[in-house]
């Protein structure tokens, strides 16, 4: 019985309506405005901020100002401790942890039951409509989804109110029909020790019929690497034959990509990118032909922009979706039913076309290299890294860089930290090689390292095998959604990992 094609069924509707994403954007994005301020027009920030006055998205922009999380948290502690009504109806008793990007403290999301439902459980539920309608032959549902996920714990020993990372409130949260096609079991899942965890998702997964794989793509990779320890076998092919999709997102794939297709041979193995924050589901790739992803616009998630050159500035421009425009650098704004009001997210976004809206991630707000001019972003680096790969034959696990400011002869250069799983024969050359892309595809960093008057030629050192995971486990942040900080504009970073490099 061919299970997939019955199940398929379900998701027919939800392909028609995706539809309406083609040509009604904008029309969409109205229609969630309203809703959100309709929902919480009563709540204590909806009367402070005159709801129920706000009849277009000119009258929402004047009585909002722009947000971070620090002129949140109060508001959010105060919803930790029990309070109701604040930022979104009711009580929020889920908090999806996120470490941030700049320190060491970390953020709580607040994710309402609303969030759930219309956010992340949506994008999940559009992920495999999406890939069902690019995949008419799958057998998806034929067989098991590995999927990975975080822990939580008591949120100030309220009941029933818990913090941890959105993969466990997912799963914590999720269906119980679900768990019949899922693995591993629950109580695994929700391991907080990733070591003991990995090794017990190896053995739980490796005599199951896996289909399908969900989680961030350095984490999965680890597990990966233990099941076929486990087997002994030296392709996944061999210990999960009906493997067919990766459904991944966290951290861009270009790094990884080699190393995947090392141990998934063949040509019948999909990888689709999705953009699921512990903020909300914001894109999937619907075209496997286009490494873009399509914004999703019916969710409780209403989107604004503010131009990259901008993000610094006391009053910066913001700008709705319909006037947005294509090849630019966006920091993206977000309302949604989880109590986030033109919350600014840190992540940096290009469009690649409009109706529909597609996008690229091309970084953080703060993770950027910009020492000297040079303005170096995180998709800069990911291409660069990606060519010298290609050209060595090497293989990068993980990264960092940062900048080496200037000495007493003016001279400065970029330091880059990088662990391979398969080192170049020649580090030199390989750093050559990224240092020609970088100037290739960036203006800015090619008029700084012009005959080496200001940017000297950059520098990489070889980081041993397990650093980056050192690193993070000395943090309390091995596995789960935590991710290593891929570019800084100082070097605390760089030197807390140099320091374990030994």
């Amino acid at each position: 019985m061919n299970i997939t094609r019955i199940a398929s069924k379900i998701f027919q509707k939800r392909q028609k309506e995706l539809e309406r994403h083609l040509t009604e954007g904008e029309v969409l994005q109205q229609e969630v405005l309203m809703r959100l301020i309709a929902r919480a027009k009563d709540t204590e920030f909806g009367r402070t901020h005159l709801f129920s006055t706000i009849k277009t998205y000119d009258d929402f922009a004047n009585n909002l100002t722009l947000n971070s999380y620090e002129e949140l948290k109060g508001d959010i502690d105060r919803m930790r401790h029990g309070e109701s009504d604040l930022l979104w109806p009711g009580r929020i008793k889920w908090y999806a942890k996120s470490s941030g990007t700049t320190n060491d403290k970390s953020k709580f999301i607040p994710v309402s039951s609303e969030g759930l439902q219309h956010i992340h459980y949506a994008g999940g539920f559009d992920t495999v409509a999406l890939y069902l309608r690019n995949n008419p032959n799958s057998r998806l549902f034929d067989g098991k989804s590995l999927i990975l996920g975080g822990s939580h714990t008591p949120n100030y020993q309220l009941k029933d109110s818990l913090v941890g990372d959105l993969s466990a409130i997912l799963i914590e949260n999720i269906n119980p029909l679900a768990n019949l096609v899922r693995v591993p079991k629950k109580k695994t899942a929700l391991l907080n020790d990733f070591e003991i965890k990995r090794d017990r998702i190896a053995h739980e997964t490796v005599g199951k019929n896996v289909t399908n794989l969900s989680g961030v793509p350095s984490w999965m990779l680890s597990v990966l690497m233990r099941v076929l320890e486990i087997s002994g076998k030296k392709t996944l092919n061999e210990v999960w034959p009906n493997l067919e999709v990766f459904f991944h997102g966290g951290v861009a794939f270009t790094p990884y990509r080699q190393q995947y297709a090392e141990i998934i041979t063949g040509d019948k193995m999909h990888y689709m990118e999705t953009y699921n924050a512990s903020e909300g589901f914001f894109g999937i790739q619907d075209d496997p032909a286009d490494s873009s992803m399509l914004l999703m616009l019916d969710y409780d998630i209403f989107y604004e922009f503010i131009p990259l050159e901008d993000i610094d500035k006391e009053h910066p421009t913001v700008l709705p979706l319909s006037a947005i425009k294509t090849g630019q650098n966006y920091a993206m704004v977000i309302s949604t039913s989880c109590g986030l009001w033109r919350y600014i997210i840190g992540d940096t976004v290009m469009f690649t076309s409009k109706n529909p809206y597609k996008f690229v991630i091309t970084g953080r707000t703060k993770h950027f290299i910009n020492a000297f001019g040079e303005e170096l972003i995180v998709d800069n680096a990911e291409k660069g890294l990606a060519y010298a790969c290609k050209e060595t034959g090497a293989e990068v696990m993980e990264y960092t860089a940062a900048p080496v400011f200037m000495d007493n002869h003016a001279r400065c250069r970029h330091q880059w930290l990088i662990e391979f799983s398969k080192a170049p024969d020649d580090l030199q050359r390989f750093g050559q090689l990224l240092d020609k892309k970088l100037q290739e595809i960036n203006s800015d960093y090619e008029a700084k390292r012009y005959k080496d008057l200001t940017l000297q030629h950059l520098e990489i050192i070889q980081a041993r095998t397990g650093l980056f995971n050192d690193w993070l486990k000395s943090k309390g942040k091995l596995g789960g959604q935590h991710k290593v900080p891929r570019l800084a504009n100082n070097r605390r970073f760089i030197e807390e990992i140099l320091a374990l490099n030994h």
